[in-house]
């Protein structure tokens, strides 16, 4: 079980606090309930272009970085579609550091035109390097723009396209900024040698005074459910074909997300898995094979993608990962097969919650979700999936209609 405590502040800032007195160390951590999800169709790749901003100084503090690695401490951050976070870990003896950094960020970013310029030619190189000049980097652009019509999720955190960010005005920024980046749209997680006492002092000290701003109501349109399969073929200059298939799955709180995340284990995880099994080692049609899903919080994607060996077809290799898809939804998997995936999520799960980073950032993920204490209900969650679950849910996920294919061609 996870210990922890919880308070709000009058603003709004939700703050959880885990004591860990093994550490000398302590994390802070900021979650923004705030992702590409949120932003305009018009205007993407915001979100990931604040976690760069967030870098560039604040109001009263013009350079983050040096203060803090003089109190010893180091810092990163992530955005994903549905949340940005931000967290430092330094020794425990420093924390207030973090309080100071932190909380003058969320006060208000330095905003100039030569901040935004120069995050914003950042951004432009990254999408560049990484989706557009990369081998099979433009795939999860084209796929999810296939597989999602309505959703914000037809889009990446680096946005849709590259003028979005290259247009991006000062004014607009700050728009988003003020909206999102607000003690009401955030969580404050404070792992490692603390107390609850010194973490409510030092929260009300240095968060306390920022104005509430209004509390963020998503409206975004709901997917609907896909009712044929859709295919999309690329050329490219790749060294070898590779296929990507698509399904929708389920909403991040729905019980079926566990089922759905097992059903990903049993196809793929590891070198015993189903597909690896039969159709890298046995036929030699892949020369590698993943099935996961994007753990979104809204209805995501379950996603088989593979390298095909060199002078194997395509049919041929999507006529193979179809007959092991259909003996997801014909046979039932053995009670072994199972337990075998339900004991490697749970020492997956364990080692995951090692590191104090990670245990603050589960802590603010799970309270952004609706509650923290969500985080020491997980296991339960995986060990109540039977085997006739999978069996079921292989037959709604694996519907050919709710299938959505990419086949990418090598040019050379």
């Amino acid at each position: 079980m996870m210990q922890f405590e919880k308070f709000i502040l009058d603003n709004g800032l939700r703050v959880i606090v885990h004591r860990d007195i093994t550490t000398p160390m302590a994390v802070l951590d900021v979650m923004y309930d705030v992702g590409a999800r949120d932003e305009s169709p018009h205007q993407t790749g915001f979100a990931h272009l604040f976690e760069h901003l967030m870098f560039g100084g604040s109001i009263n503090i013009p350079s983050y970085d040096e203060p803090l690695q003089m109190a010893g401490g180091e810092n990163n951050a992530y955005t994903t579609n549905d949340l940005t976070n931000y967290y430092i870990q330094i020794p425990a003896e420093n924390l207030e550091t973090a309080f100071w950094l932190e909380s003058d960020r969320m006060l208000s970013l330095a905003f100039d035109e030569n901040s935004l310029d120069v995050q914003r030619k950042v951004v432009v190189e990254e999408f560049k390097e990484h989706y557009l000049n990369k081998p099979y980097g433009d795939v999860w652009h084209k796929m999810r723009a296939l597989a999602y019509q309505v959703h914000p999720y037809q889009w990446m955190t680096i946005g849709k396209e590259l003028s979005h960010v290259e247009n991006a005005q000062l004014q607009d920024v700050k728009n988003f900024f003020f909206k999102h980046y607000t003690p009401a749209n955030a969580i404050l997680c404070v792992a490692g040698n603390v107390t609850t006492e010194q973490v409510k002092q030092l929260a009300q000290k240095w968060f306390g005074n920022i104005p509430p701003g209004e509390k963020y109501n998503r409206r975004i349109p709901r997917e609907p459910k896909q009712t044929n399969k859709r295919q999309l073929e690329v050329k490219a200059r790749v060294p070898l074909d590779a296929l990507y298939k698509c399904w929708h799955i389920y909403p991040r709180l729905d019980k079926r997300y566990y089922t759905a995340d097992l059903i990903t284990d049993l196809l793929s995880g590891g070198g015993s898995s189903r597909l690896y099994q039969s159709l890298v080692k046995e036929k030699q049609l892949f020369s590698n094979i993943n099935c996961f899903h994007f753990g979104s919080v809204d209805a995501g994607l379950m996603a088989i993608e593979g390298k095909l060996v060199k002078g194997i077809q395509m049919k041929d290799a999507e006529r193979a990962i179809e007959e092991e898809l259909e003996k997801m939804k014909s046979e039932t998997v053995s009670e072994t097969e199972l337990e075998k995936v339900k004991n490697k999520t749970e020492s997956l799960m364990a080692f995951e919650d090692v590191p104090l980073m990670s245990r603050a950032g589960s802590l603010a993920t799970y309270e952004l979700l609706g509650d923290a204490n969500l985080m020491n209900k997980e296991l339960e969650h995986y060990q109540a999936v039977t085997v006739q679950d999978i069996l079921q849910e292989s037959k709604n996920i694996f519907n050919e209609n709710n299938c959505s294919t990419l086949y990418y061609y090598s040019e050379n």
